[in-house]
Order: C-alpha cells, then sequence, then structure tokens
C-alpha cells in the first residue's frame, strides 16, 4: 500500500521542479505500527513517483488507492492516442490527467487519494474517491500546502504545530469518535471531503463536488428494484475480486458479510479456488453474553452454518480482554485519533492476523447506512430525534467537558447547527415528503458522519498492517441507486434491510438470510470494563495528566461512577467503550505531545 503526499509552496513557481513529493516509506508497515513518523522526500520523478511529459507540461503523480476499471480507462485513453508502457494505476491517471484534466476521478471507479503536480503550470491537482475510502488531509504551513494520507506524515514535517483548539476540543467531546465533515481536528488541520477535487495554484486552493448524492424519481417496480439490487452487489463484489491473487472475506454470520461471501465463494469456486473467511470473537463471550435490543445473539452459530454452506477455509481470530485493552493504544496510533476504543482495537488485531494470509479481505460495511438497516432509520421515537441519532448522549458529554470549554461552546447549539447544516445540504426531489423525505436526510447524514467514522476505523486499522479492506457495498453506483428507491422497498416485509434479504434470496441458508440484525460483535467479559477502569482510575490519581485541560475530573469521576442510559455512540460504545475512549484521548494528547490552545 503505497501513500499518498506532498509539500508544495506554487508561490515559487520558477522553482517549481524543486517541489517536493512527501510519502510515508510504507503505509502500512507494522513493524512500525506506534511511531509511523518516518518519511521520505523524494525529487519530483524520483524513485516511488512516476512522471509524463505531454503537450508541453510536465506532470508527476503521488497516488494511494485501487482502481476497479482500469481496463476501460486504458481501452479509452489508447483510442485518444495516448499509449501506455508500464501498465500501472499511476501511468493511467497521468495520461487521464494530460487528456481530462478535473473531469478524471469522475471516470474513475474505484478507492483512490491523488495528488498531480503540473511542474510549469505551477500547479497541484487533488481528488479523493466518492464514498471516502481513502483518506487525503492537508494544512496552510509556511505560505505553502502540506498534503498526505495520514495526519502523522504533515505533524511530522519540520515546524508544523501539533495543537488542539476549543473547536478541535469540542469535536472530541460532543461529537467523537465522529468527525465533521472536511475536519482534521488537529488546529489547522483539514481533509478533503469524499467526492471532492481540486487544485492548488498561486497560494490558492479550490475544491469542489464532483459527485454527490442525487434525488430522481424511483420508477423501477419491486420485482426489477430487486433484480437491479443483486446484480448490483454481484457486480461490485467480482470487480473488487478482479486482479487479486489472494484474497478472504470477514465473516460475522450477518447479513452483509455472508452475503459477500457467498458470491465470493462461487466466482473463487468456478476458478477451482477456495475462498479463505476470517471471523473474530472473543474469550468468555460464551459465559458472559447478554442479549440486548442490539444484539440479540451471537455470531456463532451462524458462522459455523456459514462455513458449512460455503465449504471455505474458516479462521477464527479469539482476542482477550487484556489484548483489547493492550491495543487501544495502537488503535489510536493507527488512526491517529482517539477512536471507537475496543471497537478499533479488536479490529486492528483482528487485520493482523488476517494479515497472516492474506493481502485483500472483503467485508460486509456500509451495507447498513444505504439500505437502512440501523434502528435510527426504523424506530419512529429515533427516526424524529433532531440531532444525531448515534449520539444522543449529549447530556453525559457536556457534563465531561472541562468548564473552560463550556464558556466558549453552547454544546447544544454545536451539535445541533452541525446536524443542521448537513440535513439542508441533501438534495431531495420538493414534492418527496413524510418518511422518504426524513429517511433521505438521514441517508445524507449518515453518509457525512457515521459511515466516514466507520469507513476511517477500516482503512485505518488495516492499513496498518498493509491490509487492503475492501467494502463492495460502498459502491457509488449502488449508493446512487439505493437513493433514489422509497422505504417501503427498502424496508420490504418490515424487515431491515428487506431490500437486499429479498435480492439476497438463494446466495445464502434462510437462518442466515432472515436472521435479525447484530453488529460488529464486542466483548461482554467484565474483566474489560475493570481493566480500562484501572486504566482511567491511573489518569484520575494523576493531577497533570493532559486529559483535565479538555476534560471534568469530577465529571469523569461521576460518570465511573453512574450508569449510561444511552450510548457513547452508535450501537456498540457502552460504559466500558466510553471509559476506554477517555483514556484514548489522554494517550493521544501524551504521544502526539498536543499543544491546548
Amino acid at each position: 500500500m503505497s501513500a499518498v503526499g506532498g509539500i508544495f509552496d506554487l508561490n515559487i513557481t520558477d522553482e517549481i521542479q524543486e517541489s517536493l513529493l512527501l510519502t510515508m516509506k510504507h503505509r502500512g508497515n507494522h513493524t512500525d505500527a506506534v511511531s509511523r513518523r518516518n518519511m521520505t522526500l523524494l525529487q519530483a520523478g524520483g524513485n516511488g513517483v512516476e512522471e509524463l511529459d505531454w503537450a508541453g507540461e510536465r506532470y508527476a503523480v503521488s497516488f494511494d488507492g485501487v482502481l476497479f476499471n482500469r481496463r476501460a480507462i486504458s481501452r479509452e485513453l489508447n483510442a485518444l492516442g495516448h499509449e501506455l508502457e508500464t501498465g500501472t494505476q499511476e501511468e493511467l491517471l497521468l495520461h487521464g490527467y494530460a487528456q481530462w484534466g478535473q473531469r478524471l476521478p469522475e471516470k474513475l471507479d474505484g478507492y483512490f487519494a491523488i495528488l498531480i503536480l503540473c511542474q510549469k503550470q505551477g500547479k497541484v491537482f487533488l481528488a479523493r474517491d466518492r464514498m471516502g475510502v481513502r483518506p487525503l488531509f492537508y494544512m496552510r504551513h509556511g505560505g505553502g500546502l502540506l498534503v498526505a494520507s495520514e495526519m502523522k506524515t504533515i505533524l511530522s514535517y519540520p515546524g508544523v504545530p501539533c495543537a488542539l483548539d476549543s473547536q478541535g476540543a469540542a469535536q472530541l467531546l460532543l461529537l467523537g469518535p465522529g468527525r465533521i465533515p472536511g475536519s482534521g481536528v488537529f488546529a489547522g488541520m483539514q481533509e478533503v471531503e469524499p467526492g471532492c477535487c481540486g487544485e492548488y495554484q498561486g497560494g490558492n486552493l479550490r475544491l469542489r463536488n464532483y459527485w454527490w448524492l442525487t434525488d430522481a424519481p424511483h420508477e423501477d417496480s419491486f420485482s426489477v428494484t430487486r433484480e437491479k439490487v443483486r446484480e448490483m452487489v454481484v457486480a461490485s463484489v467480482r470487480k473488487q475480486m478482479a486482479g487479486t491473487e489472494k484474497i478472504g472475506t470477514m465473516l460475522s454470520g450477518g447479513l452483509d458479510s455472508s452475503a459477500i461471501s457467498a458470491i465470493s465463494a462461487r466466482e473463487l469456486d468456478a476458478r477451482g479456488e477456495t475462498l479463505d473467511t476470517f471471523s473474530v470473537d472473543y474469550e468468555n463471550n460464551g459465559q458472559f453474553f447478554v442479549s440486548n435490543r442490539f444484539q440479540p445473539d451471537r455470531d456463532t452459530e451462524y458462522i459455523r452454518q456459514m462455513v458449512a454452506s460455503l465449504d471455505c477455509r474458516h479462521h477464527w481470530t479469539v482476542l482477550s480482554a487484556q489484548t483489547l485493552a493492550e491495543n487501544l493504544a495502537d488503535a489510536v496510533v493507527a488512526r491517529d485519533l482517539p477512536g471507537m476504543a475496543d471497537v478499533d482495537s479488536s479490529l486492528f488485531s483482528f487485520c493482523g492476523e488476517i494479515r497472516k494470509h492474506t493481502p485483500v479481505v472483503l467485508s460486509g460495511e456500509c451495507a447498513d447506512e444505504i439500505f437502512g438497516g440501523y434502528p435510527w432509520y426504523r424506530d419512529e421515537e429515533m427516526r424524529r430525534f433532531p440531532g444525531f441519532p448515534w449520539a444522543r448522549s449529549i447530556s453525559h458529554r457536556v457534563k465531561l467537558l472541562h468548564p473552560n470549554l463550556r464558556q466558549t461552546v453552547d454544546p447544544e447549539a454545536y451539535v445541533y447547527d452541525h446536524y443542521a447544516q448537513t440535513i439542508a445540504q441533501a438534495d431531495i426531489l420538493p414534492e418527496t415528503g413524510g418518511v422518504d423525505r426524513r429517511i433521505k436526510e438521514l441517508v445524507n447524514l449518515n453518509f457525512r458522519w457515521f459511515m466516514q467514522t466507520l469507513i476511517d476505523r477500516g482503512d485505518r486499522m488495516g492499513s496498518a498492517w498493509g491490509l487492503d479492506i475492501r467494502m463492495p457495498f460502498c459502491d457509488h453506483e449502488i449508493a446512487q441507486y439505493l437513493y433514489t428507491v422509497p422505504w417501503d422497498m427498502k424496508d420490504h416485509r418490515g424487515r431491515e434491510k428487506g431490500l437486499l434479504r429479498a435480492a439476497m434470496e438463494g446466495y445464502l441458508p434462510q437462518s442466515v438470510l432472515y436472521r435479525k440484525k447484530s453488529p460488529y460483535p464486542k466483548t461482554y467479559d467484565p474483566q474489560y470494563l475493570h481493566l480500562v477502569t484501572q486504566m482511567l482510575r491511573s489518569v484520575l490519581n494523576d493531577p497533570d495528566a493532559p486529559l483535565w485541560q479538555i476534560v471534568d475530573r469530577q465529571g469523569a469521576e461521576d460518570y465511573l461512577a453512574g450508569d449510561m442510559a444511552l450510548p457513547w455512540y452508535g450501537q456498540l460504545m457502552g460504559k466500558s467503550q466510553t471509559i476506554a475512549y477517555l483514556v484514548q484521548i489522554n494517550f493521544w494528547l501524551e504521544r502526539y505531545s498536543v499543544a491546548i490552545r
């Protein structure tokens, strides 16, 4: 996995040949996962950077990602007079940009972060994929622009401040682990948003949306819609498998991962190959698991049914409470921010085990956002909630704010304003009303906020080990088509993701096909709560811990002693995960030497 990076001071256009491209040595080499701040400064066109001379311009590219329609783009470019010699994705992008300019990303199907340097014009082109799978951060510094795939790369550049202002602190405590679209949380750090591209020239950066969800009348019948969904899901799995020598799937026994595994198994069987599947579980969950609204049953039996159905090579990873607690720090460094606590650290460990067997794995992520699987789509009370339905714990969050932050930020207004701004930006036909209008508002809210948190999680935890996690449901064509589908079709027969279930008939055992939704598994071992409580107690015993610059100590004490009625974030971050989140924030402030402004 290569990384994207660049240092651009295009005010000195006469010396543009001296512009430097900056890349991480190995994005995703876990041998330096905890301190991956090593980087290489490369002369434009040097080792690892491809160049092209075309029509009087000299281009250089830095790229992170995978393109699924390389052959189609190559054929089109060849017909236009371009001779492609190396066959690399970088060469394709150079010729594509020389031909189409800023229209290039509209031609691409895949996950990507792109930097292209136009040396004679003194211009840099930036682009990020439509769904935001590959990251791309930037910061203005010293009259120029720093750009990189990871925050740590930018922070490692000499003279760059590593700081947190009141707005960043408010994000961590009032919205976290979610992030404001386009924000990098660190002061001055920003992110190119999904579906955006633009140019930097003469000290000016101009970004624009080249893709977003657009509404349109849905004229297909249910049967036609069901068949189109089936065809699109199968096609997405096939294209994401193409060109890979070794590939596996994450298998939870739920609808989404099971559907992808079943399609993948059929494709590999046609090649005479056997699918490798991977599942995660936790020590002592058989003893301590408690059925609840969000996780009604364990995954184990459904995974066994799928393994028998697929006749695959299955691999189990079983994690202990101790491992989850110990890896909280590694998960922070992989993400460069506090994250979803053990939901992150478990995936971090899981990815390390998967990477021993394959460099590419398919995940069922993003189906819930697109097909309406989350409780806040279906529960009427949650659906009406005027705010982020996955983070209704605002009262608990406010109590943890440092008094100084309470004076500078109005918590309720801060949260609501970001919610309302996103809702107002949704593209919805004027004649759409009632439940369908609200569902489309929620889809946009999920796309720009909740889904991005989960995509970040997958990309960062996977890349820490050099594992490429691909998400067939995270496909812009599927997303666009489903956006126009009315709610009564998505909620077919009153079941979450009823349309997807109907589309996957014949691929899965009935017990799996109609299993009640269950999210990514977490530990129920009380030992984990004990461990993270001890970790936070250790921070509480240190009056100089950096956490107390943004968190109220008494609020943290009260939180430890009290009960939390609502999850902190989503369906998985309960009390133990929230305690661990505070521990992660303290570690992050210490490890990154974050200055509080």
